[in-house]
């Protein structure tokens, strides 16, 4: 447990205050079979959980039953079959006094308290389940099909855990740290590896290992290719070729599952080519920029627009835009060369509580999420930023050659974009610097001790050393 256990009574009390009434049922994670059931994939608790309960073994779920101001950890005790092959661990009743709870209940016996709370009328919170298993438990428990149960979760309980969980504590903000630590180590290790023959999947391996030999593990699956410009560019065995660029993008998680999220663009055979620099320094300024704007009270909306619109400028001044920038920009012309948003939260998820939907994590009344426009309709985030939200700043520019192919044969935005020099950059791949940042009182800074080398000269220094 990262908290003592005060600190799970005291998130549990504002849960039930923010709630309400009606009973809170937030279930942990199961084991996950790889290819048999014996054989399960490293075990990763529901976040939501971990905030509320703080336990990390599997089969648990907490019941907060607010109308009797009454708690329960649910859990079966494990038997002697399974302590000869796991040993021996603490029982519900002990991992329920380590999180402040008075009482416990079997799976059984809280699948038994749910249907009577079901047949009496009380209103059952959940939020919505994203794993299989779980979402057969609750068809089985309260009678909602699994197509129905995203749209019939809480709305109160999931605004209740966002308003919650964006705001970082200290303790939790130093985790956060660590996670940024062992992320340090991972980038600059595939910084130092990356050359010409090597193959992509054996940086990604090396920097998988770095987190598991912290006892981490990655907070997502990296992504490590030359094809910097497909968003998730997951390695192959292709070795590295000179004179290309090999985009990282990787993080960290740790034990207590905080986690870590970075990316850096590094020229395989060590210098960067005068085409590389015009556009790696777009977005390094993209970058550096979005840390002057970023601070509480500032709409998330407003910095990433901010940040496209120096980008427009920019590419306008190298002819590959053209055009007014505001209408440029308005129309989303920018898009053909940044498709994703600047940032999203992070925390204890790496997209931070994304599952709860994005609507309700990165947006309110003030501030809603443009759906339609290409681009746009991958901002996660546009709300006001409070003291202590952690936000991803990662601009990129990318040259997508079926995106070209298809905005010239459309004409899209063909009034701001160059498609005869774009035809010259379809080999160009992509460009992206990420970091975490933490929103303070006056502004923001980095999260993590050390900087990963991502200026140009630093870049071409740090990998030539």
């Amino acid at each position: 447990m990262l908290f003592g256990k005060q600190t799970y009574v005291q998130h549990r009390t504002v849960l039930k205050e923010q709630v309400g009434s009606g009973i809170i049922l937030l279930t942990g994670n199961n084991d996950s079979p790889a290819n048999y059931p014996s054989n399960a994939y490293r075990f990763r608790q529901d976040s939501s959980f971990l905030y509320y309960f703080g336990q990390h073994r599997e089969g648990l779920a907490g019941i907060i039953d607010i109308d009797n101001n009454c708690e329960y950890l649910v859990g079966d005790d494990i038997d002697i079959e399974d302590i000869v092959w796991f040993g021996s661990v603490d029982s519900v009743a002990d991992m329920a006094a380590q999180s402040g709870v008075a009482n416990t209940l079997t799976m059984a016996q809280m699948a038994d308290f749910l249907k009577k709370a079901k047949s009496e009328g009380r209103t059952i919170h959940f939020l919505p389940p994203y794993r299989h298993d779980l979402m057969i438990q609750l068809m089985d428990i309260l009678g909602i099909h699994p197509s129905q149960q995203r749209a019939q979760a809480s709305v109160k309980l999931i605004m209740a855990v966002v308003n919650q969980r964006t705001v970082k504590t200290p303790e939790e903000i130093a985790e956060i740290e660590r996670a940024c630590a062992i992320g340090y180590e991972m980038h600059t290790t595939a910084m130092k590896m990356c050359r010409p023959g090597i193959s992509e999947q054996e940086i990604a391996g090396r920097i998988s290992g770095i987190a598991s030999s912290y006892g981490c593990m990655v907070s997502f699956q990296s992504i490590v290719s030359m094809h910097g410009e497909i968003m998730h560019g997951y390695p192959s065995p292709r070795p590295l070729e000179a004179g290309r660029l090999l985009l990282c993008d990787a993080g960290a998680e740790t034990n207590e599952n905080y986690c870590s999220d970075n990316t850096r663009t590094t020229p395989i055979s060590g210098r960067f080519t005068q085409r590389q620099k015009e556009i790696y320094s777009i977005v390094e300024q993209c970058h550096d920029y979005a840390l002057t704007l970023a601070a509480p009270g500032v709409k998330w909306w407003d910095v990433h627009f901010g940040v496209c619109r120096l980008m427009t400028d920019k590419l306008k001044e190298l002819g590959l835009m053209k055009g007014d920038t505001e209408e440029a920009v308005r129309a989303g012309a920018h898009a053909m060369f940044m498709p994703h948003g600047l940032g999203h939260m992070m925390g204890m998820d790496v997209h931070d509580m994304e599952g709860l939907g994005q609507t309700y994590v990165g947006f309110d009344d003030e501030v809603q999420p443009n759906l339609e426009q290409f681009g746009t309709n991958c901002l996660r985030c546009g709300r006001r930023l409070q003291e202590g939200f952690v936000m991803t700043d990662e601009p990129g520019i990318y040259f997508i050659p079926a995106l070209i192919d298809d905005w010239k044969a459309s004409g899209h935005c063909a009034e701001f974009l160059n498609f005869d020099l774009l035809e010259t950059y379809k080999d160009f791949g992509g460009i992206r610097i990420e970091d975490d940042i933490l929103i303070t009182s006056d502004g923001c800074r980095y999260l993590g001790k050390d900087r990963i080398p991502y200026h140009i000269n630093d870049v071409e220094e740090f990998i030539n050393k």
